[in-house]
């Protein structure tokens, strides 16, 4: 049967993932939201293969009872660096910590994430989905570009989702205050909005030696969602947590397009897990892409450059 390509993920998400025996050891790893969930099996993964990692976690203590535990699972060194991404203030201080405390990044893993069912905008008047799922990823990254640029061979992963797919990207009205405010096209937006620059960002990156890709983790077991009423929690414990995947195959998954000497020169792409995959068409409008890059460089405060 030949799958058309808008419900292509559903054969790619049966076939056999890909794995690597590749090591890790002395690299430094960056992730984001790595208490729980993906990002968590993701830090654990790369620790066992022997990298070192910074943890970018919202809830210190938390972060903290990880550091401890992969510490002493794996013999490895581990910094936990607080910073809520709903500021973009705080995204601005991890990332000067980071660059103060590290010579070298080796691999940025852009995992923070948030869903929410009713609109709601952060102190910096942004929605606060696309702001964190987004903005505040879009900005990290922009600020610790340099360093990455220095310690090429290096690689950028964008944790992204099958959610892109239900699109609600629009620039003329970003914060639904046109709209009315739907949870699934919310987060579908700020999806959106991170694989178009990330394209962008591939472009630039070529030729420097990093590299940059997307990829969905899976349908997986996650805290993501457990923010909002009890009874969307509800729903989400008893209802769908049964019918979805452990996150270690998130935390494999990630690893693969960490390490792997395969993955060295790949960029600018889509995986689901580690199957390359194309997403959806609108996802891949590069007109749209270059307005997207321009508007996030305005809404985070960086200098705006052309494409």
């Amino acid at each position: 049967m030949k799958w058309p390509d808008e419900l292509i993920f559903i054969p790619n998400s049966r076939k056999t993932q890909k794995t690597t025996t590749a090591r890790m050891d002395g690299r430094l790893c960056v992730i984001t939201g790595a208490t729980s969930g993906v990002g968590y099996h993701a830090a654990d993964r790369l620790a066992e293969g022997g990298a070192r990692l910074v943890l970018v976690c919202r809830n210190a203590e938390k972060g903290n009872k990880v550091k401890e535990e992969l510490e002493s699972k794996h013999k490895t060194s581990v910094q936990i660096v607080k910073a809520d991404f709903a500021s973009l203030s705080e995204v601005r201080n991890a990332a000067a910590a980071i660059l103060e405390d590290h010579p070298r990044i080796d691999v940025l893993i852009n995992n923070a994430g948030i869903h929410n069912t009713k609109r709601n905008l952060t102190n910096d008047g942004v929605e606060t989905v696309f702001h964190v799922n987004h903005l505040a990823s879009f900005l990290f990254t922009e600020l610790l570009l340099p360093r990455i640029l220095t310690s090429a061979p290096a690689r950028i992963i964008q944790i992204n989702s099958q959610g892109h797919r239900f699109g609600g990207l629009d620039l003329n009205d970003l914060n639904w205050d046109k709209r009315r405010y739907h949870g699934l096209q919310g987060y579908g937006a700020s999806k959106v909005a991170q694989l178009l620059t990330a394209w962008e960002l591939a472009d630039r990156l070529k030729e420097s030696g990093v590299t940059i890709n997307a990829m969905h983790p899976g349908a997986v077991r996650t805290n993501i969602g457990m923010n909002n009423n009890l009874l969307y929690q509800w729903y989400q414990r008893y209802l769908l947590w049964p019918l979805l995947k452990d996150a270690r195959i998130s935390g494999e998954a990630i690893y693969y397009l960490a390490a792997a000497p395969e993955m060295a020169e790949v960029s600018g792409r889509f995986f689901n897990l580690t199957i390359d995959e194309k997403p959806a068409v609108h996802a891949l409008d590069r007109d749209l892409g270059k307005q997207v890059w321009k508007v996030s460089n305005k809404l985070t405060g960086l200098e705006a450059t052309d494409v």
